[in-house]
């Protein structure tokens, strides 16, 4: 039995998830989880075969959650569940420790798929995801900039984009101001922008992180 995390903010949703997956004779939720910090603590109650994550909860969420869980527990797989359009974060999710990404209005066989793969070892994304890792791997220079960071300095980008200031995400990510700073160097150069101003612009203009602008 595939005993599985689902951890989304949106009741009705993590219902409409139990109901699927429930139809599966070898799959079982076993447990919910409504924010970040709440999948961190169940994380560490006990074993889990895999865990269905939603990008964007309150508290601690996305790239940088992903990272933490991998961290932690670097065997547990971890399926993403996001509202977010497949070019927008997929490809840093799966840098972070993903097994898999999947957009919410993706079909219910979809998701059966994808737990059943990553399960077994493998990894699941749509054919379009696919595609922009082959031309990232073929051509770097032919993707999008904010796809050629690391999952740390997309984390920084993300943080820099909703406007904190480098001794607040210095104390969030317990680095020194110092590394930061090289981080938010790196991605001014890898995207060939100049100023914190210029990375908003980007982010507005790609539709990044709608939730936090």
């Amino acid at each position: 039995m595939i005993e599985i995390l689902i951890a989304d903010d949106h009741t009705i949703f993590r219902d409409g998830l139990k109901q699927i997956i429930s139809d599966e004779p070898d799959m079982v939720v076993a447990g919910e989880a409504m924010d970040g910090n709440e999948v961190l603590h169940k994380i560490r109650e006990r074993h889990w075969d895999l865990l269905i994550l939603d990008m964007s909860m309150p508290g601690k969420n996305g790239i940088a959650l992903i990272q933490q869980i991998k961290a932690l527990y670097p065997d547990l797989p971890v399926l993403i569940l996001s509202m977010h359009h497949e070019n927008q974060f997929a490809i840093q999710a799966i840098k972070a420790g993903a097994s898999g990404y999947i957009t919410k209005n993706s079909a219910t066989s979809q998701l059966i798929d994808g737990i059943r793969k990553i399960f077994s070892g493998g990894m699941f994304m749509s054919s379009g995801i696919a595609e922009k890792f082959a031309m990232l791997l073929r051509n770097p220079s032919s993707s999008l900039p904010h796809t050629l960071l690391t999952a740390r300095e997309f984390q920084v980008f993300q943080m820099l984009v909703e406007g904190q200031k480098l001794s607040q995400i210095a104390a969030t990510l317990t680095l020194s101001i110092k590394t930061v700073s090289t981080h938010k160097t790196n991605i001014l150069q890898k995207m060939n922008l100049a100023t914190t101003a210029s990375l908003v612009h980007y982010a507005i203009r790609q539709h990044l992180f709608e939730d936090g602008l």
